[in-house]
């Protein structure tokens, strides 16, 4: 009998009911009421599970992309590039401007037309083969230059151009999103595309546990954030009276309601270049003790951020998040290293729902409300009632034919397979993640796959006991010998969850997160705890018989 009771070492027999009883405690607050929770004192309050939106109720949107300012900004960004071209290639203009549904460039002399013809073709990008069907004149490409007279040269987005630009915005928006709303992965939140009479140019967002009003503070607000030189030719009063000089533009003040600063169209830095920001506070003399945002660019934001600064020392620097200008700080000296700060009345929530946002990016259009629904905690409270019952029966059932099928050895694995669910509920709250109904599924079929385990191991030990082994030496070689079966089979069904887990979404991915952890743990109760309580009673009772 020492022989079998030696696999356990003193510590291994502790390690194993520490972590049976931790796991006991920490998925105990999960079964205890609501209200009973609450009332214990704040250091008694574990974390619980998180509960999906059909369990726990929450919110249901359905947003519409803005394609007509897509297109607006494209044009906008067209009309930049080729101003931008021509000066690159000394090309003289009369004038690049908008008109309608393209650019048109006015070329001070016409024999230069076939010289920037050739150099703003560069501009149109190349489309992909399932995008070109149906695209008309110039298919190839997502832009049509042409020239129409000589001197004169339009630029106008094709149909497959606006297509792609729609499909990568949404796909964008999808990214950006999903990091406002769920940046640490665990809500199971889910947000996907949806088709509308135009195309796929709708996004579905259904998160549960938030109420709609916090949903849409996140999503609503596109955080396009760029710095521009601020316009000192003129004041913002004299160019609202006159007229705002052509490469500028008049932007409402956030610090100074009803008041405006004329700043120039020429973007120097976007949020685009951003790789960082987060709360924090004002580091100027006199700002200590008060919010705000600090930021950090990539490589490429630091270097323009550090020229633009150098250059312009002494004049005014806007910084703009959605058409607003939050700060205008004037350039003391170089700011080298890639780093800057928002400051501005900021509240705690306020700095940190920021942060949030330029950390998560920009929204690459505008979206707007279409359809929004609230699903509410009674439909949540049903469904937990349904799955609760599943769940219950399954383990009823699996521990009468255990009971019925291994006798005592059958009363073991019962009481490993509760500690196998407990495991899986202390997971889901320590790590935060979301149970929903295909959760619970996932651990009523993990109440199978735990006892699978055992069922191995119990017919293994018949089988040696039926070969004339020894009582002892049968039991040592029923688990030794099932050990590798079970390893490959457990394993095998990890790696299934995990795909399910990489590639699925919402339901799905719920579904693996607790079928997942219910694998890892059954291997644990199913062969360490399991062996531990068999290694007991043989060195407490010493029968003289093995009755499964």
């Amino acid at each position: 009998m020492s022989g079998f009771t030696l696999h356990f070492s003193r510590w291994g027999a502790v390690a194993t009911i520490v972590i049976s009883v931790a796991s006991v405690i920490f998925a105990l607050p999960n079964v205890i009421p609501l209200k009973t929770y609450e009332s214990l004192p704040s250091w008694a309050q574990l974390p619980r599970m998180p509960l999906g939106l059909d369990l726990r109720g929450g919110t249901h949107l359905l947003y519409q992309i803005d394609t007509a300012q897509l297109k607006k900004d494209w044009l906008q960004s067209i009309q930049t590039e080729s101003r931008r071209s021509l000066s690159e290639a000394r090309i003289a203009h009369a004038g690049v401007v908008i008109a309608g549904n393209q650019v048109r460039v006015n070329l001070r002399d016409p024999a230069n037309t076939e010289t920037a013809l050739t150099k703003l073709k560069t501009l149109a990008q190349p489309l992909s083969s399932s995008l070109l069907t149906g695209s008309g004149g110039d298919s190839g490409m997502d832009l049509a230059v042409q020239s129409t007279q000589p001197g004169v040269i339009t630029l106008e987005p094709t149909q497959a151009g606006i297509q792609r630009r729609i499909e990568n915005a949404i796909s964008r928006s999808i990214e950006v999103i999903r990091r406002r709303v769920d940046p640490q992965g665990t809500t199971e939140a889910t947000i996907q595309a949806q088709g509308g009479s135009t195309g796929k140019d709708r996004i579905l967002i259904q998160v549960p546990g938030l109420a709609p009003d916090e949903v849409k503070s996140r999503v609503g607000t596109t955080a396009k954030l760029t710095f521009q030189l601020v316009d000192s030719s003129i004041s913002a009063e004299e160019a609202r009276e006159s007229g705002v000089p052509p490469d500028s533009q008049l932007l409402p003040d956030q610090e100074r309601p009803g008041q405006f600063v004329l700043v120039h169209k020429e973007v120097i830095v976007s949020g685009d270049d951003l790789v960082n920001a987060y709360a924090g506070y004002d580091n100027r003399a006199g700002g200590i003790g008060e919010r705000a945002v600090d930021f950090e660019f990539n490589s490429r934001g630091a270097s323009a951020f550090a020229r633009v600064t150098r250059e312009n020392i002494g004049r005014p620097f806007a910084i703009i998040l959605d058409g607003k200008v939050i700060s205008a700080p004037v350039i003391r000296s170089e700011i080298p290293g890639g780093r800057g700060q928002i400051t501005g009345n900021f509240g705690v929530e306020e700095t940190n729902r920021l942060a949030l946002l330029l950390r998560s990016g920009a929204l690459p259009a505008a979206l707007s409300i279409i359809e929004e629904r609230s699903v509410g905690p009674t439909l949540g409270a049903d469904s937990i009632e349904a799955g609760s019952i599943a769940a219950a029966v399954g383990f009823v059932a699996v521990s009468l034919f255990m009971i019925a099928g291994y006798g005592l050895f059958g009363v073991f694995s019962v009481i490993a397979l509760g500690v196998n669910i407990a495991i899986i509920m202390a997971c889901l709250s320590l790590f935060h993640a979301t149970l929903t109904m295909p959760g619970i599924a996932g651990i009523v079929l993990t109440m199978g796959v735990a006892v699978d385990a055992n069922v191995l191991i119990y017919e293994r030990i018949r089988e040696e006991l039926r070969t004339g082994r020894g009582m002892i030496s049968a039991i040592e070689a029923g688990f030794d010998r099932a050990y590798a079966t079970i390893i490959d089979s457990h394993l095998t069904a990890l790696l299934a969850a995990l795909i399910l887990y990489a590639f699925g979404s919402g339901t799905v991915k719920g579904f693996a997160v607790t079928l997942s952890f219910g694998i890892v743990s059954s291997l644990f109760t199913a062969i360490t705890l399991t062996r531990l309580m068999v290694s007991t009673w043989l060195r407490q009772t010493r029968p003289t018989a093995l009755h499964i």
